[in-house]
Formats: C-alpha cells, sequence, structure tokens
C-alpha cells in the first residue's frame, strides 16, 4: 500500500476495521438485527458483525456494529492545515499586542443562534479558562465581553458595530440538520453586508469545527475540541500583529 494511503487499525495494520454505532427505527428483534448487519453490508463493508444490539425506546434499536473496510485515503492530497501554532505565554500575548498593535484587542464571543450551551465559549473567554489555561478575561490586551448564550447572528453583528469590536468568537455545540453551518454562514454573510467583515478577525469553534470547515465558510480560523484558550489567544495576538504592520 502506498504510504500515504491510511485504512483504519483495528487488531493488524491496514486491516480496515471499523466500529460504527446507529440508531434503527424499528422495535428491537432478530429481524432489526439482521436489518443493521445487512445496512452495513450495503455500504461496502466486509466482515460485518453487529455486536451489541438493544431497544433503546418504543419502536427504536441501537446497535454497535464491527467490520471492515476495504477504503483508504490519500493523506498526501489532504489540503486542511492546523491552525494551531505554538502557544504564547499570557505575558507574550500582551506584549506583541502592546508592542505591535499599540492598544487593547476588543473581542466579543457568543452561542450563536438557538444554542444554549455555554462551556465552550466560557472555558476560551472567561477569566478561570480551561486545564488550569487562563481565559482571555484574564489577559491585559485584550478587552473581552462575552455575550453568553442563544445569540443571534443579528444581534451580534449589532454589537460589534457599535462598540468597534475587532475580534469575533461565535461557538455553536448543536449541530442538528446542520444548524451550526446555518448560523456560522448567516454571520460572515451580515458581517459583509455590514461592511465589518474586512476589519473583523471572525473565528468560530465547537466540538466540530474543523479550521478547514471553519476556511471553506469564508472564516478567518476554526477551533475544535480541546482548544486551549491560550492558542485562541496567540493566534488572535499574532494576526492582530500582522495586520497592524500591514497598516504602517
Amino acid at each position: 500500500m502506498n504510504a500515504a494511503a491510511v485504512k483504519p487499525y483495528g487488531d493488524t495494520l491496514n486491516d480496515g476495521a471499523m466500529q460504527m454505532s446507529f440508531t434503527l427505527p424499528m422495535e428491537f428483534s432478530e429481524a432489526a438485527n439482521e436489518a443493521a448487519r445487512q445496512l452495513v453490508v450495503k455500504m461496502g463493508f466486509k466482515d460485518v458483525a453487529v455486536a451489541e444490539g438493544r431497544a433503546i425506546a418504543d419502536g427504536f434499536s441501537f446497535f454497535v456494529v464491527y467490520a471492515k473496510t476495504p477504503q483508504a485515503v490519500d493523506v498526501s492530497a489532504i489540503g486542511a492545515h492546523a491552525v494551531r501554532e505554538s502557544s504564547l505565554s499570557m505575558d507574550e500575548a500582551d506584549a506583541l499586542i502592546r508592542e505591535r498593535v499599540k492598544r487593547k484587542v476588543r473581542v466579543a464571543g457568543a452561542c450563536i443562534g438557538t444554542d444554549a450551551h455555554t462551556v465552550g465559549i466560557d472555558a476560551i473567554l472567561s477569566m478561570k479558562g480551561y486545564k488550569g489555561n487562563y481565559g482571555l478575561e484574564r489577559y491585559h490586551e485584550f478587552e473581552t465581553f462575552n455575550l453568553g448564550s442563544q445569540i443571534s447572528p443579528e444581534e451580534l453583528v449589532r454589537f460589534a458595530r457599535d462598540k468597534a469590536i475587532d475580534v469575533i468568537l461565535a461557538s455553536q455545540v448543536v449541530t442538528q440538520k446542520g444548524s451550526d453551518i446555518a448560523n456560522f454562514t448567516a454571520l460572515g454573510e451580515l458581517l459583509e453586508a455590514e461592511g465589518l467583515r474586512e476589519r473583523i478577525l471572525l473565528l468560530c469553534g465547537g466540538p466540530r469545527v474543523t479550521n478547514l470547515m471553519a476556511t471553506e465558510l469564508g472564516y478567518d480560523a476554526g477551533f475544535g475540541r480541546g482548544t486551549l484558550p491560550s492558542e485562541v489567544a496567540s493566534f488572535i495576538a499574532r494576526r492582530m500583529a500582522e495586520r497592524a504592520r500591514a497598516n504602517v
């Protein structure tokens, strides 16, 4: 196999073994068990085995299935790049902003749409931060506004305009039926319509967010699960310093 071609690993290298789980809208039974197996076979998997099956509610069954895929992916052809760089310390980020930007950077963060989950945005912005890594509120050179949850894209854009915000952090945890993509897209389009997009550093975050997805939506960066506040702070400090240098 090509060194750049990657397959899932189970018991031996390149065996293609995978575990998947899903729900079927039918009562649990032998027939439901076989339906789960046949469904995975029709997806093109081999050596399919239903490892676990049980009723989870009236008319619904849950399954865990082991199977092997013949497919591989050529990782050398993937253009996704990581947004996370070596993190600056809090003092280093503050010094970079103070020396290059020469003013405080105004940051607004919110969980947008109807999403009420603030754990992610609080982890990045709140003073206590996450995993012993202090949030942006503790930095001296950030003026931080945490707007909380269920903030519509329209509200966030109005706030950014009225408060002369430099950086927007939009968070989404709920992803059902593409609600995260719809809200992220709406926010970007509203900023464009208001003539604010060019001057605002636009970031998004959430457990399903990747930097590739974010840049495809027109964002400057995307931060996914496990992101530390210092990684976001470092990105902002460096990009704001670059913008300040370009405007000299």
